[in-house]
């Protein structure tokens, strides 16, 4: 056995025990994931499949396909599931052409010192909590709010609360975690080959739609991916600057007031369908490896 062999032979072993050791690192982690979360989304989807007694209003654990029925049937159930397909599709197309400019402006164009103090701009937001800025809005969406106050000079007056405040709010929540993968996205993309575009005739436009936005779109998605299952699931925000029904509210209500967890079991499947088929999509754009 040479000596190259053998040393060949000692890296392979201390490397697989260094596999081995970070393995019982992440087994802790692991299970936690597949006990708690993956856990909960099956009792979620079998919950799915009871039914209330009409009599006794008890749960009976008998599967049968009553609840997606109703759902199915029930032209209310399904507005509210394209109302919030709407909403969470709106808030991320805004939040994406509000990042774009400001994603590219810190990437390409602002000076060291400038970008961080907007990437510490975006992340501070973050930093407080979410019910302080849901009402914090809610404060400047009220009549008497600031908002009212700000446009009466002019004759105008603001959205007050409604579907429009809910689209506001949401595109503010979530701007966060748009602007942060695009603003990745484009620091990726080596200005040699903006240069080059540049070299061979291209003006800023086709430079950006032909080589800057191809390169970009993965992030992008991976943006969406945020903005989009965040608005989906959100109850609270529609709850205190709207009126209007979305699937978190109806879920909430029937955990709670209705006390048809069945139903609510349901109904929370859907938004679960519609990330899967979208998180497919985004997987098929490149977006997990912008993540």
């Amino acid at each position: 056995m040479t000596r190259r062999s053998a040393g060949r032979r000692l890296a392979d072993r201390l490397h697989g025990r260094r596999r081995l050791q970070v393995g019982l690192l992440l087994s802790g982690p692991l299970a936690w994931l597949g006990v708690a979360y993956l856990g909960s989304l099956v009792v979620l989807f079998v919950a799915a499949f009871w039914h209330l007694d009409d009599f006794s209003g008890k749960v009976v654990h008998e599967y049968s396909l009553e609840n997606f029925q109703t759902l199915w049937n029930t032209p209310v159930y399904r507005t509210i599931v394209v109302r919030t397909v709407g909403i969470a599709a709106l808030v991320t197309i805004t939040d994406i052409l509000l990042a774009l400019p400001l994603a590219f402006y810190m990437a390409k164009i602002a000076s060291r010192r400038v970008r961080g103090i907007l990437v510490v701009a975006v992340l501070m937001p973050l930093w407080a909590s979410y019910l302080v800025k849901v009402y914090a809005w809610r404060t400047m969406l009220a009549h008497d709010g600031i908002i009212n106050w700000a446009l009466a000079p002019f004759g105008l007056h603001g959205p007050g609360y409604g579907f429009v405040a809910t689209w506001i709010v949401f595109s503010y929540l979530w701007l966060p975690y748009m602007i942060l993968p695009v603003y990745a996205g484009f620091e990726r993309i080596s200005n040699s080959l903006v240069d080059a575009s540049g070299d061979l005739g291209g003006n800023p436009a086709t430079t950006f739609r032909r080589v800057v936005a191809p390169l970009v779109m993965p992030a992008v998605v991976a943006g969406s991916i945020f903005t989009f299952s965040l608005t989906l699931g959100d109850y609270i925000t529609p709850q205190l600057v709207s009126s209007t029904q979305f699937i978190g509210n109806v879920v909430y209500a029937n955990v709670g007031v209705a006390n048809n967890l069945p139903l609510a079991a349901a109904f929370a499947t859907v938004p679960v369908v519609v990330m899967v088929v979208y998180l497919a999509i985004a997987r098929r754009l490149g977006a997990f490896e912008s993540l």
